[in-house]
């Protein structure tokens, strides 16, 4: 028979919780890639009413006309929009009104309950302490189309992702790849969307689309 003396076997207890916590803290780091989840609302109908000319116009809130960051969303959205066919147009001309909202608040951590309905569902519980010196973070982007002429919102996306960086503009390119990752997202209605940087530019991009499992 062979005995562990104590703090030997106290060490090796401690090496195991650290390889747990980074583990844990990968996922939420971008160590093991980047991910978001995204929602869209009618998807079944979204594709055609998506058809067709694709113009639009933004439609800014007053706070974010006096935003110093929001031209920096703009202009990633932008982007990102032209390579799907989309042209911004100002004034009365474009055929949808494009309306962003985007929130960046603190996340928290734990093991929530499963097969829950949604008015049983118990929020997790606060983590009692932050991994590697930082608290978990939770942004979120909503794109919605309305139709210009009639004002009726024809296709409504939202992704969520979540890191350990407090600073919303370091999150909006994996917001906004994801959110527009397919355009439109097609029935299921949620989706995961899995990312990489590019070694060289640190651009985000697109690994795979994937539904959800209920």
């Amino acid at each position: 028979m062979t005995y562990e003396y104590a703090p030997y076997r106290s060490e090796k207890m401690v090496k195991a919780i650290l390889i747990c916590a980074a583990l844990a803290a990968a996922s939420l780091t971008g160590c093991a890639g980047l991910s978001a989840d995204v929602h869209t609302a009618d998807a079944a109908n979204a594709t055609a009413a998506l058809q067709g000319e694709r113009t639009y116009t933004m439609a800014r809130m007053p706070s974010q006309e006096a935003s110093a960051d929001h031209p920096q969303f703009e202009s990633l959205l932008v982007d990102e929009l032209t390579k799907q066919g989309f042209v911004e147009t100002t004034g009365q001309s474009g055929r949808y009104l494009l309306s962003v909202a985007y929130d960046t608040r603190r996340a928290t951590i734990g093991v929530g309950e499963k097969g829950c309905t949604s008015g049983d569902c118990v929020r997790p519980p606060e983590t009692p302490f932050s991994l590697f010196g930082g608290p978990a973070y939770q942004h979120a982007l909503t794109l919605r189309f309305f139709e210009r002429a009639s004002g009726q919102e024809v296709y409504k996306v939202s992704a969520v992702s979540n890191d350990r960086d407090a600073d919303p503009l370091h999150a909006m390119p994996t917001l906004v790849k994801s959110a527009l990752a397919r355009l439109p997202f097609d029935a299921p209605p949620d989706w995961r969307v899995k990312l990489r940087a590019d070694e060289a530019s640190g651009v985000p991009k697109v690994m795979s689309v994937k539904p959800l499992q209920p």
